[in-house]
């Protein structure tokens, strides 16, 4: 675990509304995923910056046990441009700590890490949290991502 402090940057993409209640994160977030990888999302977003694909979880009702919203898109030059069907998100700056997961991210390996930090003694601002899936997460199936939490 790095602590850091990164800039304010801007995301557009896909989201879903949901919680770790009974499993709906796993469903929902992997419905997620399955249409954005099917509709090649990066041809759809104008201003994108690179390949790396962004999931953002943010506006949170509460603590992780409450309702979030989930965003998977790409990073931005500026929000001018949103296409219909899609989100488009500020992540304001702040200080995070870094994780990584590694294995297989089509799996368990993320959540296992989200697991871990869920029981950490962290204080968290339930902001915005990410992970981003750049050149490490080629092969997902024995991959690599970064998880991002922001804290106080």
């Amino acid at each position: 675990m790095e602590k850091l402090k990164m800039n304010s940057f801007e995301v557009v993409g896909i989201s879903v509304r949901t919680s770790n209640q009974d499993g709906k994160a796993k469903k929902d977030i992997g419905e997620l995923w399955g249409k954005f990888m099917s509709e090649n999302m990066y041809e759809k977003i104008p201003n994108v910056t690179d390949q790396t694909i962004y999931a953002v979880y943010t506006d949170y009702e509460g603590d992780h046990t409450k309702p979030y919203t989930t965003i998977l898109g790409y990073r931005v030059h500026n929000l001018e441009e949103i296409p219909e069907g899609m989100v488009g998100k500020k992540i304001e700056s702040a200080s995070y700590h870094k994780f990584i997961a590694k294995g297989d991210l089509t799996d368990n390996a993320v959540i296992d890490q989200w697991k871990k930090i869920w029981d950490m003694d962290m204080k968290r601002t339930y902001t915005s949290d990410f992970e981003t899936y750049g050149e490490k997460a080629i092969d997902p199936t024995n991959g690599e991502t970064e998880i991002y939490i922001s804290t106080y």
